[in-house]
């Protein structure tokens, strides 16, 4: 070990989310990327399972999004994008955007990421509200197991309970229903009053929950249940958005037409940090009518960020010209069989596959019960063997790697996940 690598293992200083710095492990410093692959300093590679924290849709390395970056970055890197200022990537991302995604014309508002977007759309639809002269509807449901990032609304408005424990009360007007019954959607909202409901925030597919697949039909008929109620309808595509479906986004993947869109992640496929909240023309109007002189004054300074969005653009370009939407079928195909075998290890419970190029492997439950610290070993268990994942807190290992890995990829990643959880007993 180099003597910049052993002070990188040693550092005290990089707080790590998520992480018990009062007994921290030692950091897996991962220096470098190709495709479907990482490599640590210590020159150890490793099939991604996850694409990271599940953004890396086009796979690591990819040139035409570094040069874009480069381009940009020594032509304009940068400006603030108040008032009346812009880029033209920006504007060209935002027409991009609109086209892609279903059901109508949208508006597009820039964020840092996927946290920025919730709490964005959640200031949103309270203003919304005010302006239509129904000040009343503030309060914004959600799913349980749904995760809505950690900004102060996500974390009160998101379904995991254990994200909210320690802190107190965050946000008022905030409830979470059953995440498969549309039954318990419209009891909430009659309970507290269509009147007083201003949005119902949905992941079509959780994620960090766990990866819960829809049950049939229910999407379309929360959708309906908030339509016959006035509910603003928020989909919250940061995970599910750009590919991870085999659509550009889940909800034409399940037929069903959001007020609100909310994404990050895989627009540009991390390459560096960026998100949106995509506005239907319908929703949007009161603000762009100039009729109400409503204004939502709200943004951040790095809101439409010239280089971040045209990575976006190298990524979406990346995505159609490799036909990685195809390729997420192909994955989706192949996981319930790759995965299968899993099932018959003894720490593995059961294996979740559904729409889309992501997957759960479900560790026992009387096991995780009995032993805590096992998702955890069953992680480095898997490092171990050659692969990265990560537990989420259900107790399950995620599984949703690159569009980009290739059919090989996807038989060598199973493999490993078995080899490894197999040390487990």
């Amino acid at each position: 070990m180099t003597a910049h690598t052993d002070t990188l293992a040693r550092t005290t200083s990089h707080w790590r989310p998520f992480a018990d710095m009062s007994a921290p492990a030692p950091p897996l410093v991962i220096a470098s990327g190709d495709g479907a692959w990482v490599t640590d300093t210590t020159g150890t590679r490793y099939l991604d399972a996850t694409a990271a924290l599940w953004f890396c849709q086009i796979g690591y390395g990819r040139r035409e999004v570094a040069d874009a970056i480069h381009a940009q970055a020594l032509r304009m890197h940068a400006y603030h994008t108040f008032g009346d200022y812009s880029n033209e990537p920006a504007i060209a991302l935002a027409e991009r955007l609109s086209a892609l995604a279903p059901g109508g014309d949208w508006k597009v508002f820039y964020t840092s990421g996927g946290s920025d977007s919730v709490d964005t759309a959640v200031k949103y639809v309270r203003r919304y509200w005010r302006v239509a002269g129904e000040v009343g509807r503030t309060i914004v449901l959600s799913r349980g197991d749904s995760y809505h990032g950690m900004h102060v609304g996500g974390t009160q408005i998101g379904g995991i309970d254990g994200m909210r424990l320690g802190y107190g009360e965050l946000l008022a007007d905030t409830d979470r229903v059953d995440r498969d019954d549309p039954a318990a959607l419209e009891a909430a909202i009659l309970r507290h009053g269509p009147d007083r409901v201003a949005a119902f925030l949905c992941e079509p597919i959780i994620g960090a929950g766990g990866v819960h697949f829809p049950t049939p039909d229910y999407l379309t008929a929360v959708r309906e249940i908030c339509r016959r109620h006035g509910v603003l309808f928020i989909a919250d595509e940061v995970v599910t958005a750009f590919g991870r479906t085999g659509h550009w986004f889940a909800s034409e993947r399940f037929g069903i037409d959001p007020d609100l869109i909310l994404c990050a992640k895989g627009i540009n496929s991390g390459y560096v940090p960026l998100g949106a909240v995509l506005v239907n023309d319908r929703v949007a109007a009161p603000f762009w009518s100039g009729e109400t002189g409503a204004m939502f004054k709200h943004g951040y300074t790095y809101s439409g960020h010239a280089t971040a969005t045209a990575a976006a653009l190298a990524n979406l370009d990346y995505l159609a010209d490799h036909d990685l939407l195809t390729a997420a079928h192909r994955i989706e195909d192949a996981l319930p069989t790759l995965l299968s075998a899993l099932t018959d290890l003894p720490v593995v419970e059961s294996v979740r596959t559904g729409p889309g190029a992501l997957a759960a492997v479900q560790l026992d439950r009387e096991r995780l019960a009995a032993e805590p610290t096992l998702a955890g070993r069953a992680v480095h268990a898997v490092r171990e063997a050659g692969a990265l994942t990560r537990a989420m807190s259900c107790g399950a290992l995620q599984i949703s790697p690159t569009l980009a890995i290739t059919a090989d990829e996807l038989g060598q990643l199973a493999d490993t996940l078995a080899r490894g959880l197999r040390t487990l007993g």
